[in-house]
């Protein structure tokens, strides 16, 4: 008897905790398929733009960061700290490649046109590959133009999703109050919440607790 199982993922593209937890949500699925290979699982991803005050145009990455953290040896831990947790995950993070802290609301409305038009397979390549752009290859993800070409790599359409890519700055609106703790932010059926880059173990853990509980809401009913 097959079950289902939604679960909602808050993020920006920014945030490097965002991809790695999204690789420790990889990992957790990846365990509740070779176990429970009847559940069903629904994936929603929902974008937070965390800095809406950054212009159009972004700003210097190196001096961004200097000013949110106050000396070079605090943004040199926090580096540090980033690239220790994304080894942990599989992951390799080019912190030194990336020129520009991007206005991401454009790179958030192409993911929600996207998951409009396309699969949810087509959906995710892209989701990947603008985590990739940004944090692999340096990429702009403020860029109109960037953006249209990541876009027509994944398989869609120019013209289906142009319009969406505004280049003003104007503000991406959100389900920012769900994700009021920050991001990432992953919900399972509505109602396990959990924040934050946490292991596989944990967000597995959240899968089980809210398959249990829809088991036993499905006997009440």
């Amino acid at each position: 008897m097959s079950r289902s199982l939604r679960i909602d993922v808050f993020f920006d593209f920014i945030c490097p905790w965002c991809l790695i937890g999204k690789r420790q949500l990889e990992r957790a699925l990846a365990q509740l398929r070779a176990s429970d290979p009847q559940v069903e699982v629904e994936l929603a991803w929902h974008g937070v733009q965390l800095l809406p005050q950054i212009p159009a145009q972004g700003e210097p990455f190196a001096a961004f960061y200097l000013n949110r953290l106050g000396s070079a040896e605090a943004v040199r831990m926090r580096q540090a700290q980033v690239q220790q947790a994304a080894a942990a995950a599989g992951l390799e993070i080019s912190l030194a490649s990336i020129a520009s802290m991007p206005n991401t609301a454009d790179a958030h409305r192409l993911l929600q046109r996207a998951t409009a038009v396309s699969d949810p397979a087509q959906r995710d390549v892209l989701l990947e590959r603008l985590f990739a752009a940004y944090f692999h290859n340096g990429e702009d993800l403020g860029d109109r133009a960037t953006l249209l070409a990541i876009a027509q790599s994944c398989g869609l359409d120019a013209a289906a999703v142009a319009d969406c890519l505004r280049g003003d700055g104007s503000p991406f609106v959100g389900a920012v109050n769900a994700a009021a703790g920050g991001v990432p932010h992953f919900i399972f059926d509505r109602r396990k919440a959990v924040s934050g880059a946490q292991p596989a173990e944990v967000l597995l853990a959240a899968m089980h607790e809210a398959l249990a509980h829809s088991a036993v809401q499905g006997q009440s009913a």
